[in-house]
């Protein structure tokens, strides 16, 4: 079973060992996929925007291979509240996780007055999902930025979660590392989707985005279906890698 140290830090860098911590702190702004298809110069075109390097993609790539394929568990007994209460202030920083993740992926910030700058009121999201630009306001329309689970907490339910603690599954669902800011509408299709069923349309997301659920799932010790390893291969082979270093 996993330990709530599993946990990532605030600054995103959830890891499966201390040992590629730093490696996996960059892949929360590296990567791309690009479509079935796609001739290769447009590959590389789209890969110059957002690369991931050899050693990450190699390092996601040994993970997938370690993670354990098996068909979902009944979804039976799955409710949010099996994971604790939302958004609950687990680092005890005085702000709570979905404030927490606003401040972080959000630019040009306000915050309601006497909350130590905690409470966002406005800001703008560049969506990693669709790449829309959108205004964020606190209050009716809340709800066109919303918090993702890169891994859902219905499907981490069905692969393994179940056998948690209810200590292990609130600090997963309040881990930096699984939470995104995102399009609303896109994170509601999603729903509780895996590779298999859903990837974000801005193709040049996917490979991140799929190294992340990696990363994720390794990290807590969670399954996946064969569907799901499959989907997540090809990601993984359509990602571009940059120029080492010289």
């Amino acid at each position: 079973m996993p330990s709530p140290r599993a946990r990532a830090s605030r600054s995103s860098s959830a890891r499966p060992t201390r040992s590629t911590r730093g490696r996996w702190a960059l892949l929360l702004v590296l990567a791309v996929a690009i479509g079935v298809g796609t001739p290769m110069w447009q590959d590389a075109r789209a890969g110059a925007d957002v690369p991931v390097t050899a050693a990450d993609l190699a390092d996601a790539r040994t993970a997938l291979d370690g993670l354990a394929v098996k068909g979902r568990a009944p979804k039976t007994g799955y409710e949010r509240s099996a994971f604790g209460q939302a958004w609950a202030d687990v680092d005890r920083n005085g702000c709570d996780t979905r404030n927490d993740i606003l401040r972080r992926d959000l630019a040009d910030l306000t915050f309601k007055a006497d909350t130590d700058g905690c409470t966002v009121l406005t800001g703008t999201l560049t969506d990693p999902y669709g790449g829309a630009v959108i205004a964020f306001e606190r209050g009716e329309r809340s709800s066109e930025v919303q918090i993702d689970h890169v891994v859902a907490l219905s499907d981490a339910w069905q692969k393994g979660a179940q056998q948690w603690t209810t200590e292990v599954r609130t600090a997963f669902a309040n881990d930096p590392a699984n939470l995104l800011a995102v399009d609303g509408p896109l994170n509601q299709q999603k729903g509780a989707g895996d590779a298999a069923t859903w990837l974000p349309p801005l193709k040049g997301y996917r490979c991140v985005y799929v190294v992340r659920q990696i990363r994720v799932k390794s990290a807590y010790g969670l399954w996946v279906t064969q569907a799901e390893h499959d989907a997540m291969g090809r990601e993984l082979d359509r990602c571009v890698t940059a120029p080492a270093a010289s």
